[in-house]
């Protein structure tokens, strides 16, 4: 019995740990407009200090959630998509952002996100448009 209540504990303790969520792409619904989350190169995620994670279809639902709530001290992770790795989800607050009327989001602010800002100076090049920081794009998506 005691080695059955140890395992329990051990078990609680290491399943609530605070990170990440996989998206489900085509299942998971959008935390702001509620749209289904299809697309690998512009979703986003948030997870909360408590381990609740969120999902969002575009980068600029994201930052117009956050910026709605005035929450985003509250946040444990705050991930965008990288636009040049599909799928792959990068700390927002050190990505750099494209506002290209050439690349489509789901939400239409035409916003991208990189991991670095070689990739987007290179997909500016070949696409135009105006390149952002973390603290930049939020104060341009709130105008």
């Amino acid at each position: 019995m005691k080695y059955i209540y140890l395992i329990s504990i051990f078990t609680l303790i290491f399943s609530c740990k605070v990170g990440p969520q996989p998206i489900n792409y085509g299942k998971d619904h959008c935390h702001l407009c509620d749209m289904t989350v299809v697309d690998k190169t512009h979703a986003a995620e948030y997870v909360t200090k408590k381990g609740r994670s969120y999902p969002f279809d575009a980068v600029e639902c994201l930052i117009w959630k956050l910026a709605k709530d005035n929450n985003e001290n509250q946040m444990a992770y705050i991930l965008v998509a990288d636009y040049a790795n599909p799928g792959n989800l990068i700390d927002a607050q050190k990505a750099t952002y494209l506002i290209s009327e050439n690349i489509k989001s789901p939400m239409g602010a035409n916003l991208s996100a990189f991991s670095s800002k070689e990739q987007a100076l290179k997909v500016k090049k070949e696409q135009g448009g105006k390149l952002y920081n973390w603290t930049a794009i939020k104060a341009q998506l709130s105008k």
